[in-house]
């Protein structure tokens, strides 16, 4: 697992050691992110259920300016907190731990315009945050979800306020694009 483009280019990123983790997969992010393209540049990006890190970490390496890791799992926010620091990127990054899923929303975070979520496979997580009061707060206007999902569960319908726009399947993962309705 590596940063694909940008600032940190080639970097190789701690993995979580012992759990059943499954990280989005370096072929998977670089087709995120050829399909995000330079619109990158400048983003706040929220990163859910953020495992290691990777996906937060790729968008600051291709210029976006902010990025709030969002993770419950101490092991995992140990090891997003070493990637930052091996990234350099303590001062464009925020480590929230929170547990998004038996809890409210966390505060303050403000709005973004990329949010990705990777939550743990078939346990109905995607269904949950996004229908959690105050999640389109977090949303401007022009604001894009990227929700991952394992190809066996796909994203029937979310919340009447979203739209799915564009959905792709990558052998065992499910990519799908949502933004305001």
């Amino acid at each position: 697992m590596r940063i694909i483009s940008g600032e940190c280019r080639g970097r190789k990123l701690n993995p979580i050691q012992g759990q059943d983790i499954r990280p989005t997969s370096d072929r998977v992010r670089e087709a995120l992110f050829n399909i995000i393209g330079p619109a990158i540049r400048g983003q706040r990006v929220l990163d859910l259920f953020a495992g290691t890190g990777a996906f937060g970490l790729e968008a600051l390496s291709r210029g976006a300016c902010e990025t709030v890791f969002v993770e419950m799992a101490k092991q995992s926010c140990d090891v997003i907190q070493k990637n930052i620091e091996m990234c350099r990127m303590t001062d464009k990054s925020h480590l929230v731990v929170h547990d998004l899923v038996n809890s409210p929303l966390p505060e303050g975070l403000g709005q973004f315009d990329l949010i990705f979520m990777d939550p743990p496979y078939a346990r109905g997580y995607v269904g949950l945050v996004l229908e959690k009061p105050g999640f389109t707060d977090l949303m401007t206007r022009d604001t894009i979800i990227i929700v991952e999902q394992s190809a066996r569960e796909t994203l029937v319908s979310p919340p009447n306020s979203l739209d799915i726009y564009r959905q792709k399947k990558y052998s065992k993962t499910f990519v799908s694009f949502l933004r305001f309705a």
